[in-house]
């Protein structure tokens, strides 16, 4: 029948594009050297990475009222611009410590994770990150607490105490509550002899489409018993932005995708706070 009804020529063209479809695809992702299997939780190189930052970010900020920090975020697919950020913060002498406020991944896979890993710890200071909504998909979750850590952890530079939230709702079932206000129970019950202020950071803010919005007024209410809080970090929007989100005082500082090539640098001191956005 499909010799009858088509000529020659157009019978050798389907059968040359059935032939070669198979290996034009075996090309293309072999020449994009692309990690396809969404399931991969094998994690090479190093793990556990926030600890162990964390350990050396307390010590070296230990008994000091002024502390100043990077936030970056975002930087999933720009791993070019990653790199170059890294190189801007190490060119300086003047930062403590960066924060990654989440989005390594785009779709949740080791290779990801693991690529901005090995680019993240070329910083001379030490970094802890976040966990975003993409960095949740397929078993990201799973990897990024394998490579990072917890997904809600805290920690203290000098006198401020810093808490960092999963709020990517979204991303779990309602089993899991996210954000988790039994941790901030915790956090605020235990707050450490030392540690006069607060920073709060996290992906998602109150009222994006991430954040569990039912409770965003009481997340407000809870966050807002810790002693003296200075301001509240995220990324996510992938725009720079500082809005008064609950009119309470209390601004959401949210950082630009690292494509933007900028990263945000705040100062806390015992007086009060300033911020700039640094473009590199």
């Amino acid at each position: 029948m499909f010799a009858e009804q088509f000529p020659v020529a157009v019978r050798k063209t389907a059968v040359l594009k059935t032939e070669l479809f198979p290996l034009l695809a075996a090309v293309f992702l072999t020449a994009c050297q692309v990690e396809y299997h969404p399931y991969d939780t094998d994690i090479s190189g190093e793990q556990n990475i926030n600890a162990k930052n964390i350990a050396r970010i307390e010590a070296a900020c230990r008994g000091r009222q002024t502390v100043r920090f990077a936030m970056i975020s975002d930087t999933q697919r720009w791993y070019d611009e990653t790199e170059d950020a890294v190189k801007a913060i190490n060119a300086r002498d003047d930062i403590d410590f960066v924060i990654h406020t989440g989005d390594l991944a785009d779709f949740g896979m080791r290779d990801e994770f693991e690529r901005q890993r090995d680019i993240l710890d070329r910083l001379r200071v030490p970094y802890v990150v976040l966990l975003g909504n993409h960095d949740c998909l397929a078993t990201g979750e799973r990897i990024f607490t394998k490579i990072f850590g917890e997904v809600d952890f805290a920690f203290t530079a000098g006198d401020v105490r810093f808490v960092c939230l999963n709020t990517n709702a979204l991303e779990f079932d309602h089993d899991t509550p996210v954000p988790n206000f039994d941790f901030l129970e915790r956090q605020i019950d235990g707050f450490p002899a030392g540690a006069e202020k607060t920073v709060v950071v996290m992906h998602a803010k109150p009222y994006s489409e991430q954040f569990d919005n039912n409770v965003a007024k009481i997340f407000q209410q809870t966050i807002r018993r810790f002693p003296q809080l200075q301001f509240c970090l995220n990324g996510h929007g992938h725009h720079f932005a500082a809005e008064d989100l609950f009119g309470d005082g209390v601004i959401y500082y949210e950082c630009d995708n690292i494509g933007k090539e900028t990263y945000l640098l705040f100062t806390v001191t015992g007086e009060g706070y300033s911020y700039e956005r640094v473009e590199f």
